[in-house]
């Protein structure tokens, strides 16, 4: 009887959205109902447990700011990101990989031009990164909009410095007209996410480590081209095969050209040596 009558309780509540007037909607509705309905049935979801669970989405949300998406860290600590990004990318044959946003982007990264340095003084070992932006059938796309952040030297994006320090180690760049890119900053090193809230206490519960490999974030837009969201790993680094969030993908990933002290081709003094990276992004074209 028990079984029969949580069954007759979902069905009920499926039929009050069954005349939602958004059909994508009405689908999405129908569908979150079925699973959460069917996960508590299958866990045997205890009332004290769902107050916990309550319980820890309030600290979610709580956790949030201008600076910080916990909701966003808890989607890709869960995986859930990654398989968005990958339903949404199903058809993209050809393009580059995608991968997670994450929850460090901002909207107005400062305009720099091709070649300049986008470190500000941070420490570290110079990078210097070339890239060529093409389309899906190998021509060069020019003017393409190049969105570029990383951590610093201590595993930190700006963003999480105190107020005031301003934008750093991220840069919005147009490509020139063989539609390529240059530009100078620091190697990043690996980093752990932020793991003092509520996301981070998962983690704990659950045996993992909160730490990220080393990477370079790119949004690349270009007219008539489907805008791309993706990384580029350092090859040889810790936590590429364990990283917290799940957003490796081979193809992603990047061996460095590493030189000793000295100058670099275009003159800049390297006391520490530098490294370089290299990658040809390819975009979809837009539906």
């Amino acid at each position: 009887m028990n079984h029969a009558s949580e069954a007759a309780l979902t069905d009920r509540v499926l039929a009050q959205y069954r005349n939602t007037p958004d059909p994508r909607l009405r689908q999405i509705l129908s569908s979150l109902i079925t699973h959460l309905h069917g996960f508590a049935r299958e866990t045997g979801l205890t009332f004290a447990e769902w107050q916990q669970g309550i319980a820890f989405l309030t600290r979610v949300g709580q956790m949030c700011t201008g600076d910080r998406q916990e909701f966003i860290l808890l989607s890709d600590v869960l995986g859930l990101s990654m398989l968005v990004d990958t339903i949404d990318h199903r058809n993209a044959d050809g393009a580059s990989e995608s991968t997670i946003l994450g929850p460090f982007f901002v909207e107005d990264a400062p305009d720099l031009p091709i070649d300049a340095a986008m470190d500000a003084g941070q420490s570290g070992v110079p990078l210097r990164v070339t890239i060529d932006v093409k389309g899906g059938e190998g021509q060069p796309l020019p003017d393409a909009e190049v969105i570029v952040w990383h951590s610093d030297n201590d595993g930190l994006y700006d963003i999480q410095h105190e107020a005031g320090s301003g934008y750093f180690l991220r840069g919005r760049f147009r490509t020139d007209a063989q539609g390529c890119l240059r530009f100078w900053t620091i190697t990043p090193p690996p980093y752990p996410i932020p793991d003092d809230g509520p996301v981070g206490d998962l983690l704990g519960l659950a045996g993992r480590h909160p730490w990220r490999p080393a990477h370079v974030h790119f949004l690349i837009a270009a007219e008539q081209h489907r805008t791309l969201v993706t990384h580029l790993f350092i090859g040889g680094g810790d936590y590429l095969d364990s990283d917290v969030v799940f957003g490796v993908k081979q193809g992603l990933v990047v061996d460095l050209e590493r030189h000793a002290a000295g100058r670099a081709p275009d003159g800049r003094d390297c006391p520490q040596g530098w490294n370089c990276l290299s990658y040809n992004f390819c975009l979809a074209p837009s539906a």
